[in-house]
């Protein structure tokens, strides 16, 4: 079969912005919907009459069904077509959003959390594969820039964007707003998107995908529940003993099979797996400040709550208006320099977090809040560079499945592990067991606060040296 190339189409070229606009869409709208019902849980657990503890699976579950799912569709999109497996993933998405507006019952409303789940799976599995394929070299890391831009507004501007549409509407339009966006975005890619040229009837490897699927779902049902119940509880060793057997099974499989949901060959590629790392470990700390900083800013504070969304909103909105332009500047000089730039300025955010107090002025700490996002900005954009650029054509949908996969399972280890280590800290301090915010003690939680970004800030600093190694490694540029 002769392989055409996009980025030769003239036609394809044409339009090649409005792909972007399209892709981004839904890339933005399928990142938001894991953290902006996060505000909302309190609201929909009255209306619904479910204790609080149920009400929080309307978040795990989106944030499972994506995790187990996103392999098996970067690998579908790599034989059957990225754009196909985008478009379906892009209906799926909004009637999945549809139903979720509807307050019918838990059931209900998980079944749609589940459909718009699917639908984002199939959306990020595939979104930096097609516009890999479709833009030119010299453009890719500006267009790739575009899609960490909205993933990252995504991911924090959740609180923010939930807070204003709870202010003035009911909680169904939290996912209702994606409606009519979703029919939007997906006319836009009816007409310009082009047919997939990339296509191909290799086998599906069902049981990796699978044994993948049962990893990821006893993984992180375990550590939900265990945050719930205690880790040390027999069901919770349970579903951790399952999820090791599933993945020691997984990889011995993957090493075996000719067509494997995972090309482990990949993370050969010391680019690639560096690069894939580096973004795990930014996304677990951009979540230990995204579950601290509204404790700090709302409770701590006393700021209200709209005004502290608009605070939270600095660090997206600066790394939106950023990333496009260190893709940019990657494109001409190389990603590795970058990458670092980037990691040591969110390092220095981090020390910012650790210092702040009750004392610090207000417009210090929103300068760490932009610093973060300026930070961000730089790394994310040459960091997707280098992971989509790493791989032969074959395997961008494994790569982008890949890649996403690194930032929803930060998200995920981001949260469970800022609040541990933020509720024992506070607990040390307090000489009792913590479990919230203690409204009679703020110093408390400013200690528990210095504590959980303490890690955070070793986190970053071990990114930081992983990176560092990498650019004063790499071969001199010709």
């Amino acid at each position: 079969m002769k392989v055409k190339n996009f980025a030769d189409d003239p036609q394809i070229q044409k339009h090649r912005w409005w792909i972007l606009v399209a892709v981004c869409l839904f890339t933005f709208m399928a990142t938001l919907d894991g953290s902006i019902v996060n505000i909302a849980l309190p609201v929909i657990s009255k209306d619904i009459a479910i204790p609080m503890n149920q009400a929080e699976w309307v978040v795990s579950i989106y944030l499972i069904v994506i995790c187990a799912l996103l392999l098996l569709f970067g690998k579908l999109g790599d034989t059957r077509g990225k754009i196909r497996i985008f478009k379906m993933g892009s209906i799926l998405f909004t009637v999945g959003s549809l139903l979720c507006g509807f307050s019918a019952g838990l059931g209900l409303l998980l079944a749609a959390r589940a459909i718009q789940a699917v639908g984002a799976a199939m959306t990020m599995a595939t979104n930096s594969g097609i516009i890999t394929e479709v833009f030119p070299f010299n453009e890719r890391g500006r267009a790739l820039g575009m899609i960490g831009s909205f993933v990252a507004l995504g991911s924090i501007a959740g609180p923010g964007v939930g807070g204003l549409i709870l202010a003035h509407l009911s909680w169904g339009y939290i996912f209702w707003i994606n409606v009519p966006i979703g029919i939007v975005a997906y006319l836009i890619g009816q007409r310009i998107l082009p047919k997939d040229i990339m296509v191909s009837q290799q086998p599906i490897d069902k049981l990796g995908a699978t044994l993948f699927a049962l990893m990821m779902v006893t993984l992180f049902a375990g550590i939900f529940v265990g945050q719930e119940v205690g880790f040390m509880q027999p069901a919770i060793l349970g579903l951790f003993a399952i999820a090791l057997v599933a993945t020691i099974i997984f990889v011995r499989l993957e090493l075996r099979i000719d067509h494997p949901i995972l090309a482990l060959h990949l993370f050969e590629n010391k680019r690639f797996s560096i690069s894939i790392l580096c973004a795990f470990l930014i996304f677990v700390a951009n979540f230990f400040f995204n579950v601290i900083a509204p404790f700090y800013l709302e409770n701590a504070r006393h700021m209200p709550a709209n005004y502290a969304g608009y605070a939270l909103m600095t660090f997206p909105i600066v790394q939106v208006v950023v990333a496009p332009i260190a893709g940019s500047i990657s494109d001409r000089i190389g990603p590795e320099v970058l990458t670092f730039i980037g990691l040591i300025l969110i390092s220095i955010s981090q020390v910012g977090y650790m210092l702040s107090s009750l004392a610090t002025p207000l417009w210090l700490f929103m300068f760490f809040i932009g610093l973060v996002g300026l930070g961000n900005g730089i790394f994310m954009a040459p960091n997707n560079s280098i992971v989509m650029s790493s791989v032969p054509l074959r395997d961008l949908g494994v790569a982008g499945g890949v890649n996403a996969l690194a930032r929803e399972m930060g998200m995920i280890v981001g949260i469970s592990v800022a609040t541990t280590v933020l509720f024992s800290a506070m607990g040390h301090y307090a000489g009792h067991k913590v479990t919230a915010y203690l409204p009679a003690h703020p110093e408390i939680f400013i200690a528990g606060m210095h504590i959980a970004f303490m890690v955070s800030l070793a986190i970053c600093l071990v990114a930081s040296v992983i990176t560092g190694w990498r650019v004063f490694h790499r071969p001199a540029r010709a």
